[in-house]
Formats: C-alpha cells, sequence, structure tokens
C-alpha cells in the first residue's frame, strides 16, 4: 500500500523559500510522483511531477523557475524546493503518486494521496 506524508510547510513572506518533503512507501520505481496544490474554492492543480526512478519532468507554467521537484531515493523522500515564493503560491499542497502518466499529467493521474501541508506566503 502506498503511503505519503508531507511534511516543511509553514508561513513565509513573499520571496521567502520552503522546503518540501513527502515520506514515501509501498510505490513502485514505475509511479509517477508529484505535487499537487489547492487553494480553497479553487480548481486543485498539478504543480510538478517526475517519475521515481527519473525522467518526465512537469511544472505549471505558473512556478517554473521557482520550483524544483526531486527524489532522493537513499531515503525514499520526495521534495519540492519552493524559491521566491509569492502570495499567488498560498495552498495546501499534497504530495501524489500514481501508476500512469498523462501528457501533461493531470489530476486523474494521482490515485495515491498524502495529508497535505499548508503553505501560506504573505506580502
Amino acid at each position: 500500500k502506498v503511503q505519503l506524508v508531507e511534511s516543511g510547510g509553514g508561513s513565509v513572506q513573499a520571496g521567502g523559500s520552503l522546503r518540501l518533503s513527502c515520506a514515501a512507501s509501498g510505490y513502485t520505481f514505475s509511479m509517477y510522483m508529484g505535487w499537487l496544490r489547492q487553494v480553497p474554492g479553487k480548481e486543485r492543480e498539478v504543480v510538478a511531477g517526475r517519475y521515481s526512478a527519473g525522467g518526465g519532468l512537469y511544472y505549471a507554467d505558473s512556478v517554473k523557475g521557482r520550483f524544483t521537484i526531486s527524489r532522493d531515493g537513499a531515503t525514499n523522500t520526495l521534495y519540492l524546493q519552493m524559491n521566491d515564493l509569492q502570495p499567488e503560491d498560498t495552498a495546501m499542497y499534497y504530495c501524489a503518486a500514481g501508476e500512469f502518466r498523462s501528457h501533461p499529467p493531470i489530476l486523474e493521474d494521482f490515485g495515491y494521496w498524502g495529508q497535505g501541508t499548508q503553505v501560506t506566503v504573505s506580502s
């Protein structure tokens, strides 16, 4: 059974940085891993993704150049490095995994979810 546990969220000022972590277990190397976010009243969106084994990088246009998704195979941890955070990045962030990937990846690709970690960016 896939289990995903996020951590690293918090409150920062605009221009600051945070690094989200996702402790993953029960996944396979062939799975697609990603970070998604949701603001109350808005649709959940895929912000970044990659294959567990590498490749298949995807970033939403709104975060390109600022966010970086990576995985540490030694610790089975998925990361989302978020730099130059802006108020519009405020959201609940979720680590997710799926057995297949669309091009580009979509919400429905991800069948496994973490509990979420809140990121709040103040101006």
